[in-house]
């Protein structure tokens, strides 16, 4: 039975080897949130989430004959990293089944902690799976990436954190995947201060533990692509759920929308890179997902690895949508000096042109005329109506693309 002399254990335990993350007040999410909102800020933890905590408690309390086969762990990037770099610090062989569609920095960044990588499945529930059958193959010891009491007390070390860099805080919202994070660090808070309410967020494309907890018994569901894959985990542990029955207040969701806007917010405003499951929990925050106003909350931001990629895309979609880029065909004579009659508009109105591309060739283009894409960086929606409106007068038809 895990109990709060395990975590105390565990915080000394780890005493230099993790870091105590930053508590960082926000005042333009308190704004937005209606609420005090302090980010954890486990993103800038090392490996770049909060699993190293955990990893590294269960692998440092095991029997040195439990490891004399090495380790074998399952993930889709962040407990893959904690374990890759726990073991390698600790000197001991690892294999990390990660599933294929695992992001590739984080794949790359579990080669470079040392550790040898099978990639297998399509989902961290499969991988899991076949991290099982190697562990029976080979002899190695598993390190469950959440449901395991020495893990979970690794992960409770934030609760710990939070007490000590904010006494009285009076509510914590958790992202929750398999439930290991917020078992741990609602335990850790609750056993000190009832009165703290601990709030988990899941990935509405995942819900797994919210079904859980609604039907009264651990379940598997079906679920969709979602950009926090960090916890999209289909089934959660019988451990956690029995943990979170007790100690969670409540389990909300957020879509694939307020999970991006809010990583571009994250990035933008605090300068803060945060996965989607990381910023999960504050997006339920500023979405007003939670029951919560006027309170000293803090949202723990799980976890920083992001495909440099998928990063500009976020950026990208985010622009779109706040109207800071548009992108628009109109059909214009093949003459020259009709570019420069549309750019001498675009100019006036102070846009500025990011890319343009003739296509004379094609079934809605008619000899003699040319098919205009420009892409403009503009500075809000009613600047994107304005340059319609502008092109519109001098006779252009115009096509927004989205």
């Amino acid at each position: 039975m895990l109990s709060m002399n395990d975590m105390i254990q565990a915080h000394e335990r780890m005493k230099g080897i993790v870091h105590v993350t930053p508590l960082d007040y926000s005042s333009t999410f308190s704004e937005l949130a209606k609420n005090e909102v302090y980010l954890k800020l486990e993103n800038l933890q090392k490996t770049g989430s909060f699993k190293v905590r955990g990893s590294y408690n269960k692998i440092i309390s095991l029997p040195k004959e439990e490891l004399e086969n090495g380790i074998v762990a399952a993930s889709a990037g962040n407990h893959a990293q904690g374990v890759a770099y726990s073991s390698n610090m600790l000197n001991i062989p690892c294999t990390i089944v990660m599933p294929k569609g695992a992001p590739l920095s984080k794949v790359l960044a579990t080669k470079r902690y040392g550790a040898n990588v099978e990639l297998h499945g399509n989902s961290v529930d499969e991988a899991l799976v076949y991290a099982k059958q190697l562990k029976e193959e080979t002899g190695a010891t598993f390190i469950h990436p959440f449901d395991d009491e020495a893990v979970i007390a690794g992960q409770g070390t934030i609760g710990l954190e939070i007490l000590e860099q904010l006494p009285d805080v009076e509510a914590i919202i958790c992202p929750v995947g398999g439930g290991g994070l917020i078992a741990g660090v609602a335990m850790a808070v609750k056993e000190h201060n009832p009165n703290i309410r601990v709030y988990g967020v899941e990935a509405m494309a995942c819900p797994s533990m919210k079904q859980s907890l609604q039907q009264k018994k651990v379940v598997t569901i079906e679920s969709m692509p979602t950009m926090a894959d960090g916890i999209a985990v289909k089934r959660p542990g019988e451990l956690t759920f029995q943990m979170i029955q007790r100690y969670v207040d409540d389990i909300f969701c957020v879509d694939e929308m307020e999970i991006a806007r809010t990583m571009l917010m994250v990035l933008e405003r605090n300068k803060l890179l945060t996965e989607g499951s990381g910023a999960s929990s504050l997006a339920s925050l500023l979405y007003h997902k939670t029951p919560l106003q006027s309170k000293k909350v803090i949202a723990v931001l799980s976890g920083g690895n992001v495909d440099v990629n998928f990063i500009s895309r976020i950026i990208e979609h985010g622009m779109v949508e706040s109207g800071r880029f548009v992108h628009f065909t109109t059909t214009i004579p093949d003459k020259p000096g009709q570019l420069q009659k549309i750019l001498q508009v675009i100019s006036e109105l102070e846009a500025n042109v990011l890319n343009i591309h003739h296509e004379r060739i094609g079934t809605k283009v008619f000899p003699g005329y040319a098919e205009l894409h420009l892409s403009l960086e503009t500075k809000d929606h009613s600047h994107i109506e304005r340059i319609q409106e502008a092109m519109n007068a001098k006779g252009y038809v115009i096509r927004m693309i989205e």
